[in-house]
């Protein structure tokens, strides 16, 4: 593939984009925000108007959006299943309900068009190094022709299941992300009230059978992981906003299948707590803030 239109740069879709440019792939790309045009523009992608402007002779069009209403605003209300060549493969990347995946992917089935449900994990940390793992939903003879790309933008690809089922993993995937960073952070707290120092208990952990990936890879608690949010005031990284919209899409889908999520109905209660505080647009690991004096 030698070009692709991208739709969407925020804080996963830039840097996204930005490895496929810089592995050589001739970019399109289209955004809301005038300031994350100005630096794509900067990196050397082609910046357009609109997003109709990304659509001419791109092998693929890939979209990393915050929300079901931005896809369906590109995919529904736009048109744009109707105005692409035959020929472009569609990946998908927001983290959206699976029943919105299913109906694009519908969408795109009336139009001939290939459309792949690919929401990510990985964060910005693994969106800046080439890291992150898609999570695919659709044909798989679809995800062979995406995987060059998604090689490129990350290390790691599984194939969940027909249209939606990327989604489904997505979701199942961020209640458990939500539910142990609450409790490695509240942990972490206490035994810093009891005396412990925060990087030596997360150590302990960490090599324990508490270990998880906030400890691993995103420990919440200030000063113990350098280039994570947390030493850096909780700026940047998974907002508490989006994190509280996948809580809300995963409770719809465990409503939908009559599963019962208490642990997850308690994360989205906490993360509800975090966006009323006014902290929606710090990372989701500023949870911590709840428990430290």
């Amino acid at each position: 593939m030698k070009k692709v239109g991208f739709i969407g740069l925020g804080n996963m879709g830039l840097p996204m984009a930005a490895n496929l440019l810089k592995a050589g792939i001739e970019i399109d790309a289209f955004d809301i925000s005038k300031e994350s045009l100005q630096v794509a523009k900067k990196l050397g992608m082609n910046v357009k108007d609109n997003p109709d402007g990304v659509l001419e002779n791109v092998d693929a069009l890939i979209t990393m959006l915050p929300s079901d209403d931005a896809v369906k605003d590109v995919f529904i209300d736009g048109d744009i299943l109707e105005k692409l060549d035959r020929k472009v493969l569609v990946i998908e990347s927001s983290t959206i309900s699976p029943s919105l995946a299913k109906t694009v992917a519908e969408k795109g089935v009336l139009n001939e068009i290939s459309v792949l449900d690919a929401p990510v994990s990985g964060g910005v940390k693994g969106a800046e190094l080439g890291t992150l793992t898609f999570i695919v939903g659709g044909k798989k003879s679809d995800l062979e022709k995406a995987s060059f790309l998604f090689d490129i933008m990350g290390d790691k690809t599984f194939y969940a299941g027909g249209p939606g089922s990327g989604q489904i993993a997505k979701l199942c995937n961020n209640m458990l992300l939500a539910i142990h960073m609450s409790g490695t952070a509240e942990v972490i707290a206490m035994g810093v009230n009891n005396g412990l120092d925060p990087e030596t208990l997360s150590e302990i952990m960490r090599n324990s059978s508490g270990g998880n990936w906030s400890l691993e890879k995103y420990n919440p608690f200030p000063g113990v992981m350098e280039g994570v949010p947390a030493s850096n005031n909780y700026i940047g990284g998974f907002l508490n906003a989006l994190m509280l919209k996948d809580l809300r899409l995963a409770e719809e889908l465990s409503d939908q299948s009559k599963s019962d999520t208490p642990m997850g109905k308690l994360a989205k209660k906490l993360y509800e707590q975090l966006n009323d505080q006014g902290l929606a647009d710090l990372d989701f690991s500023s949870i911590q803030k709840n428990y430290l004096k």
